[in-house]
C-alpha cells in the first residue's frame, strides 16, 4: 500500500508540476503578445529611417515579437536577430529600461541581454545556432514549412520589404540570385543545410527535446551564460 501512494504521489506531483509548466509558458506568451510597448519608441526609427510610415513601424515592432517568441518558445535558449531594423528597435526598447525590465520578467522570468543582429554564415556557429533556431521557431509561428520554406517568416523578410539601408535581405528560394551571381541575398533554405559551417546545430530544436515550452532554464548557449560570443537573445 505504502509504494502504491509513493508511486500515485510521485505521477500526481509530475502531472502538476507539468501543468504548472504549461500554464506558465501560456501567461509569458500571452504577455509578450498583448504587450504595449512604450510611446515614442519609434521616434528613434522614423528619425533614422524618415521613409518609415508609423504602419512601417508597427510592423517592426511585430517582427520583433516574433523574436521575443522564439527566444520564449525555445526554452529560453540562445536566439540570434536577423534583421537590423528589428534590431534597432529592440535597442531602443532596452533604453526604456523600467518597461523593458518589467517586459522581461514576465516573459522570460529574467533579463534578455542584446547583442547586434548578424547573418548566417561560416566560422560563427554560435550565432548560426541561434539564428537557426529563430528560423525554426518564426517560421512555425506563421505556419511554414522551416526545412523548405514557400515564402520567409515576417522576421526574415522585413529589411528588404522596408527596403532598409545595409539590412539583410533573404529569399525562400536563392536560385534566381546565385544564378544571377547576387551574394547579398541569404537563402533561407540554408538554414537546414550543414553547408554553410558543417552542422546544422539549433535547427528543428523541437523535434529533438529542445524544449519550447518556454517555461524552463536552459542551460549552455542560452541559459544562464553566453559562451565567448556574446548573446543575440537570452543569458546573462
Amino acid at each position: 500500500m505504502k509504494i502504491f501512494l509513493t508511486v500515485l504521489l510521485a505521477i500526481t506531483s509530475l502531472v502538476l508540476w507539468t501543468v504548472w509548466r504549461r500554464q506558465v509558458a501560456l501567461r509569458r506568451e500571452a504577455w509578450i503578445r498583448s504587450f504595449e510597448f512604450p510611446r515614442g519608441l519609434f521616434e528613434h526609427l522614423r528619425r533614422e529611417h524618415p521613409h518609415l510610415t508609423l504602419k512601417d513601424c508597427q510592423l517592426v515592432a511585430h517582427a520583433l515579437r516574433q523574436f521575443f517568441l522564439a527566444h520564449l518558445k525555445s526554452g529560453r535558449k540562445y536566439v540570434s536577430m536577423p534583421s537590423q531594423i528589428a534590431d534597432e528597435l529592440w535597442h531602443e526598447f532596452i533604453l526604456h529600461t523600467r518597461h523593458y525590465e518589467v517586459f522581461c520578467r514576465k516573459a522570460f522570468g529574467r533579463f534578455m541581454h542584446h547583442s547586434p543582429a548578424v547573418a548566417l554564415r561560416g566560422g560563427v556557429r554560435q550565432s548560426n545556432a541561434g539564428l537557426r533556431r529563430c528560423f525554426w521557431f518564426v517560421c512555425r509561428e506563421e505556419n511554414i514549412n522551416p526545412r523548405q520554406p514557400s515564402r520567409l517568416p515576417l522576421l526574415f523578410a522585413i529589411d528588404a520589404k522596408l527596403m532598409v539601408p545595409g539590412g539583410f535581405h533573404y529569399a525562400a528560394d536563392c536560385s534566381a540570385a546565385r544564378a544571377s551571381g547576387d551574394t547579398a541575398i541569404h537563402c533561407g533554405g540554408e538554414f537546414s543545410s550543414s553547408t554553410v559551417d558543417g552542422g546544422t546545430e539549433g535547427f528543428a530544436d523541437a523535434d529533438t527535446g529542445g524544449g519550447s515550452d518556454g517555461s524552463g532554464d536552459s542551460g549552455g548557449d542560452g541559459g544562464s551564460g553566453c559562451g565567448g560570443g556574446g548573446c543575440g537573445g537570452g543569458g546573462d
